[in-house]
């Protein structure tokens, strides 16, 4: 199955960030799959202009790239909906919400407070509506609604008003899926003033376990949890975390350790139109499981410990290599053994992230950052040269992050060393562009610039042999070398993000 930034790449232009707050929104959205009790799918317009909200004129047709089905409930769509292509008549709800930017409801539902078997979402970034998002559940029974459905389903109503506004999910909070707790898990509805308004069984037994012996229910559910933690400092933590959830905006994720048992914590604020009606908590029993994170801890450890020694020993290749540079008489030597110096510390930075984190993937932003100072440091200049980057090159796998930082490496040095005459003064810019479809990065600088003939894959330089291969075999990219339209030299990189075909 394609993965959502894939479907994205191929169907849309949608800039970064609203691609990122898609992410966000399939990475949370389990949640109010499991309080609406129904089956959730996320619809973006095709070949969506990304540069202007949704108009009445922009094409009705739209395109399924991402499911949800909740695990509080049967499922109402049990085929794989993924990669579906509907045009209006299929699928009205969407092609209306799209035209008004509102939530419209499905015609002939119950009430809301008993929840609209079919409804459609709109998904807002920075005040437009980029994706549709559509909740279709069962018909729900004439029976009166138990206190767990009327508190899910109250929730609910509250996230997806959020959702339409843009406030949740929040780019502050990181998520994360194999941790959180779900609601299935323990949920506990907080009202204004933080007490319990209600909390299901699971919650009420986490709470149990962590030594509490009265009802949740009618409580201060921050001054219960602080009750129950023995180190003073950490009671008064999570007493103010919880009770934070239902005063600001910031929903956290915290662990409880008390009597031998840890409990995961997530705060959920509800604020629709920026005003507080309370909170939901999500409630988590780990106990078990941290006893068997703590070896998998070690083995972490371990990974780390490889990456970090890795980096240690290409660190002493190239003070090695450096020292030797500055042993040889012979200038052309000299300038190999300082370029290999660069290229071994470049792939060193990236061993050296690598260490400090537990996911194979790499900000590159950070890398280049690191990297540049070494790369002006080791670069013999005769011109009084700046090198500078604007915009995001965001995070990377590790596996293409080492290639990619080489090639712009090689680029950057190359403008060091070829781009002024001696005694200029001159500037380096690393500008990235970045979308659901493509990373654009140009290395542009404003020295003396290349000939209109100037053939960058018939160069004889070794910097620009590395480039081009690295470029077309390792990124599945493209690369061009020109002079710039205010003089100076362009150099454009071009890398898919979505799926790679091999090349060879």
């Amino acid at each position: 199955m394609s993965t959502l930034s894939e479907m994205l790449a191929e169907h849309t232009d949608l800039p970064g960030t609203a691609v990122d707050h898609l992410q966000r929104v399939v990475g949370e959205w389990q949640i109010l799959a499991d309080i609406s009790f129904a089956d959730l799918l996320l619809w973006v317009p095709v070949d969506h202009p990304g540069s202007r909200a949704v108009t009445s004129s922009d094409t009705a047709t739209v395109v399924c790239v991402a499911q949800c089905r909740p695990t509080t409930a049967p499922t109402v769509i049990p085929s794989d909906t993924v990669g579906a292509v509907v045009g209006e008549t299929e699928h009205p709800q969407v092609a209306e919400c799209l035209r008004t930017a509102s939530i419209v409801r499905g015609g002939g539902r119950l009430p809301d407070d008993q929840g609209p078997p079919h409804d459609a979402v709109p998904v807002r970034v920075d005040g437009r509506v980029v994706a549709v998002l559509t909740r279709d559940s069962a018909p729900v029974s004439g029976r009166p609604p138990s206190l767990l459905e009327a508190a899910y389903r109250d929730c609910a109503h509250h996230l997806s008003d959020m959702i339409a506004e843009g406030s949740f999910p929040s780019p502050s909070e990181k998520t994360d899926v194999n941790s959180s707790p779900r609601v299935g898990d323990g949920f506990i509805r907080l009202d204004t003033a933080g007490m319990v308004t209600y909390a299901s069984p699971n919650a009420v037994s986490a709470y149990h376990r962590m030594g509490l012996t009265a009802d949740l229910p009618g409580h201060d559910l921050a001054a219960s949890t602080r009750s129950l933690v023995t180190d003073p400092f950490d009671a008064e933590e999570i007493a103010a975390t919880i009770g934070a959830a239902v005063t600001s905006a910031g929903g956290r994720r915290m662990e409880v350790d008390a009597r031998g048992a840890t409990v995961l914590l997530r705060t959920v604020p509800l604020r629709p139109a920026g005003t507080s009606v309370g909170a939901l908590v999500l409630v988590r029993d780990v106990t078990e499981v941290k006893r068997r994170d703590r070896a998998l801890l070690s083995k972490d450890a371990t990974i780390r410990e490889i990456h970090h020694r890795v980096k240690n020993n290409l660190q002493t290749v190239a003070a090695l290599l450096r020292l030797q540079a500055r042993r040889t008489d012979n200038d052309e030597a000299k300038v190999a053994l300082s370029e290999s110096v660069r290229r071994v510390t470049s792939i060193a930075l990236v061993h050296d992230v690598l260490s400090t984190s537990v996911d194979e993937v790499v900000d590159l932003d950070e890398v280049v950052d690191r990297l540049v100072p070494v790369m002006v440091d080791i670069g013999s200049l005769s011109a009084d040269v700046t090198v500078g980057r604007e915009g995001s090159l965001g995070v990377f796998p590790a596996e293409r992050a080492t290639p990619l930082v080489m090639v712009l490496t090689e680029l950057v040095q190359n403008s060091l060393e070829h781009g002024f005459d001696p005694g200029a003064r001159g500037r380096v810019t690393i500008e990235s562009r970045r979308s659901s479809r493509m990373l654009e990065v140009t290395v542009r600088d404003d020295g003396r610039g290349v000939s209109d003939d100037f053939d960058a894959s018939a160069s004889d330089r070794l910097g620009l042999q590395i480039v081009s291969t690295l470029v077309t075999v390792e990124l599945g990219g493209t690369i061009s070398v020109a002079a710039g339209p205010d003089g100076g030299t362009a150099a454009e990189l071009r890398v898919p993000l979505g799926r790679r075909e091999p090349r060879g």
